[in-house]
């Protein structure tokens, strides 16, 4: 969550900026930022490549979690947590990264130590989550893996 807090204050966005005032803040900074404007000076130039990475990042990241995106990708997330199975699950400070078995990525924002504990204990992961994961925490879709 520390993350989302991050982002938006970098964007000057709050929870109710919408995509389209997002893309504005986010168009403003990088041009404010970008590194090919700043021709004369080398350490100024390598901090805007850096703020400038930064500022691509948390767009990319607000976009993902922003309710226009889950909206639109409602069915497909839906269908995924509804017919298939839990393949692998990553845990690291707060963030459950959970892949499917159709190959789909996602993340979940905010998840806490003890929830965790109770999904790596429970008979059933997929049940758990279903239960108490899916449904309950910000997500966003992070990769699809494609068969070769």
């Amino acid at each position: 969550m520390h993350r989302i807090s991050t982002y938006r204050k970098l964007l000057n966005a709050t929870p109710a900026t919408d995509l389209a005032q997002l893309k504005v803040n986010y168009r403003n900074l990088i041009k404010e930022w970008h590194p090919d404007k700043i021709q004369d000076d080398e350490e100024r130039k390598a901090i805007a490549e850096v703020k400038s990475k930064e500022i691509i990042a948390g767009y990319h990241f607000l976009v993902s979690i922003a309710p226009e995106t889950k909206a639109q990708n409602l069915e497909e997330y839906n269908k995924v947590i509804t017919t298939t199975y839990v393949d692998d699950f990553v845990y690291k400070k707060q963030n459950l990264h959970i892949t499917f078995q159709d190959g789909s990525t996602y993340e979940y924002l905010g998840v806490p130590r003890n929830v965790y504990v109770k999904m790596v204990n429970s008979p059933t992961v997929t049940r758990f989550a279903k239960r108490h994961i899916f449904t309950s925490y910000t997500y966003r879709k992070i990769g699809k893996e494609t068969e070769a």
